[in-house]
């Protein structure tokens, strides 16, 4: 499965979804964010059990204040709609997929 970049009316009908998702808070202008993509990028495809979706902090600055976000990148695992984990800052794909387990 890809990462689809996520608006907050996207994110309100994904978030009812059973499962996982990881949601990746991020800015265009962040190096750190930057370089976090294409590791969460190889998460998606290798779980494609997991909606792994991107939020834009400038654009959807509703949705990040509802998770408290003041510092980017910030990752967070729902499950079954709630907060399981998250992370705050570069990971590595072990990290990343270690978030995901229950």
């Amino acid at each position: 499965m890809s990462v689809k970049k996520l608006t907050s009316e996207q994110f309100e009908i994904a978030r009812k979804e059973e499962g996982l998702i990881l949601l990746d808070f991020y800015a265009d202008w962040c190096g750190p964010c930057r370089m976090v993509a294409p590791v969460v990028e190889e998460v998606a495809q290798l779980r494609g059990d997991v909606l792994v979706g991107k939020i834009n902090v400038d654009d959807e600055e509703a949705l990040a204040r509802e998770f408290g976000i003041v510092s980017i990148p910030t990752l967070i695992v729902l499950k079954n709609g709630k907060i399981h984990k998250q992370a705050v800052g570069v990971r590595s794909k072990e990290q990343i997929l270690e978030l995901l387990e229950s």
